[in-house]
């Protein structure tokens, strides 16, 4: 009982949180409101769209390892150790670069072809 109880309330938050992702355009649109200055990081919609694009880039290091583990093809392979850094300038720049009719994916599928492009895996 415990087993199916605790398997629920894993459905249920990933449910929850797939639901709750930010798309680009929700990305790009809240980011198009914050002023470009150092008051910037004062703002909640600044650490929401940080911690929205640290999610992802966990999310898709995640990924990559559990893939690396089962014995799959990872979808990205970046090395063991690369610290990615990225200014706002690089991700709203990566991210006008999604056409509009596509800006209805997640910021986290937008990382990981993002990263599948940047470092790819050995065929």
């Amino acid at each position: 009982m415990r087993t199916v109880t605790g398997v629920l309330a894993l459905v249920v938050s990933l449910s929850a949180s797939a639901a709750n992702a930010m798309t680009v355009q929700e990305f790009l649109t809240t980011a198009d409101h914050i002023p470009r200055n150092p008051t910037a990081l004062l703002r909640s919609d600044t650490r929401r769209l940080m911690n929205e694009m640290k999610t992802a880039f966990k999310t898709v290091g995640d990924e990559q390892k559990a893939a690396q583990a089962a014995g799959r093809r990872p979808a990205t392979c970046v090395p063991e150790g690369t610290r990615i850094s990225l200014s706002p300038e690089n991700v709203l720049a990566r991210f006008n670069t999604i056409p509009q009719s596509r800006r209805n994916i997640s910021v986290t599928q937008a990382v990981r072809e993002w990263m599948a492009e940047r470092y790819p895996c050995a065929s």
